[in-house]
């Protein structure tokens, strides 16, 4: 074992690990391996000498009282399972050892590994390469849990029955479940596409797990970012989003920026910048709502293209459930605050988190009493405008 610090070192090289964790699956490998070969009862520990290069191995025993009852082999430990009196040595045996040892130092006895035979170097091979392999799913597990909700690219290996798409990315394979495609989306075999990270878990039979989805509002949102450099530099921010996939989208923004038109950049000169986001979508449309800190405004503003007369949202809302709001709105504008099949009505709804309401009024009294409130406007105004010409 005279390389075993160069091989260790090019292992966690290879396989993109820290060193330490490399040395560590060889001393859990180490330790297992003897415990395997020798007594599972026994306690052994490694230890890498990255000075002289080599891995050491050797059996631990506890320094005890001359009457400890242990010593005997008759006590059990807090499972029941009989104690090992061989893990063990008593301190009058310890002084003849090392005169400066006391109860509850250790003392440790060399090993050679090379005398285990060939079988224990095959156990061995097996039980560190399980380790590396557990070190490099971990990695790759924090690696990707990191991303959740940020856009990854990758190339179609595969599609199953089911229709579920399976993306090679980088090192690794993702999953593109079908309930997680665009409606009317169909993918082939070498396509590339781009995806966000919905989740990562490992499942006992089939290892790493990463889920993608092109459905989620997070992917709107990864894709904006990537559009807009004022959205991916945090000058513009987004609020709110909400997605009927393939159809329609929502979502809302703001700035602390007062030469910055939020919807302007995001919808770009001649709507440059939303139609490639809307291409990349299936042809989803967007419509982009300026986020406002009253909630009244924000609503109104949501249900465009109508025009809202009133709204009154109930206050006493159950934390963690939708605010209701009763929204007044002239009769022939209520076509375009429901939308079609209902889209404008039900987005606002996911935007704002408010299950709405549409309370409709005549529009010609909802008219009258505008022009009504016009005139009286005027009237009032009239006698002023006349004194201020004598003046």
């Amino acid at each position: 074992m005279d390389k075993i610090i160069d091989i260790l070192d090019s292992i966690a090289y290879e396989k993109g690990l820290k060193v330490e964790d490399v040395e560590q699956a060889l001393k859990e490998a180490l330790i297992k391996t003897a415990q395997k070969m020798v007594d599972p009862s026994l306690n052994f520990d490694a230890q890498i000498d990255r000075v002289n290069k080599k891995l050491e191995l050797f059996q631990k025993l506890e320094v005890v009282e001359n009457n400890d009852e242990r010593l005997l082999g008759n006590s059990l430990d807090q499972y029941n399972n009989l104690i090992n009196p061989e893990n063990f040595i008593c301190i009058d045996e310890a002084k003849k050892i090392d005169s400066d040892l006391e109860v509850g130092d250790s003392v440790d006895y060399d090993l050679e590994f090379e005398n285990m035979g060939r079988n224990a170097a095959t156990i061995l091979h097996n039980n560190f390469e399980y380790k590396i392999q557990r070190f490099i799913e971990e990695n790759l597990v924090t690696k990707f849990k990191n991303k959740i909700g940020k856009i990854v690219n990758g190339s179609v290996t595969r599609v199953d029955r089911a229709e579920n798409t399976f993306i090679e990315i980088g090192e690794v394979k993702a999953i593109l479940p079908r309930k997680n495609r665009i409606k009317g989306e169909i993918f082939k075999v070498g396509d590339h596409l781009k995806a966000v990270v919905k989740a990562v878990k490992i499942d006992k039979s089939l290892g790493l797990i990463i889920e993608i989805s092109r459905t989620s509002p997070k992917f709107l949102e990864a894709l904006i970012a990537l559009e807009v450099p004022e959205v991916k530099d945090n000058r513009i921010t987004i609020e709110a989003s909400a997605r009927i996939p393939g159809s329609r989208a929502k979502i809302a923004l703001s700035t602390i920026e007062p030469n910055i038109d939020p919807i302007g950049s995001v919808v770009g000169v001649k709507g440059v910048r939303i139609s490639s986001i809307s291409q990349e979508l299936n042809g989803e449309s967007i419509d982009c709502v300026e986020y406002s800190t009253v909630p009244e405004m924000f609503l109104s503003r949501a249900l465009s293209p109508a025009i809202i007369s009133s709204v009154v949202i109930d206050k006493s809302a159950i934390p963690g459930k939708n605010s209701k709001a009763v929204v007044t709105i002239p009769s022939d504008q209520k076509s375009k605050a429901i939308g079609r099949v209902g889209l404008n009505i039900r987005l606002a709804s996911m935007l704002t988190k408010t299950d709405i309401e549409l309370k409709e009024i005549e529009a010609t009294n909802a008219l009258s009493g505008f022009a009504t409130d016009q005139q009286n406007d005027n009237k009032s105004a009239a006698p002023v405008d006349l004194e201020a010409l004598f003046k």
